[in-house]
């Protein structure tokens, strides 16, 4: 996993999928199957992809509520 800094997590927190079937959902929020099934076709390049390894490893260790938490305490 990536070792994400404090400010790339509450950007995480705050970050939609820009496009596709789950536009606009936090990224934390997409359905597992669809975060795995991007795991094993390759993340995008760039932040976005980063992201969403982040969100990978978060839910394949049962640590979204990390995520979930951090955008309550640090609203947009």
């Amino acid at each position: 996993m990536l070792e994400p800094d404090k400010d790339f997590l509450i950007k995480l927190a705050h970050t939609k999928m820009p496009y596709g079937k789950y536009k606009n959902r936090d990224l934390i929020e997409l359905p597992e199957y669809y975060v795995v099934w991007y795991h094993n076709k390759g993340f995008p390049k760039g932040k976005l992809g980063d992201m969403l390894q982040t969100v990978y490893e978060l839910k394949l260790n049962g640590l979204e509520d990390l995520i979930r938490n951090i955008k309550r305490q640090f609203p947009k």
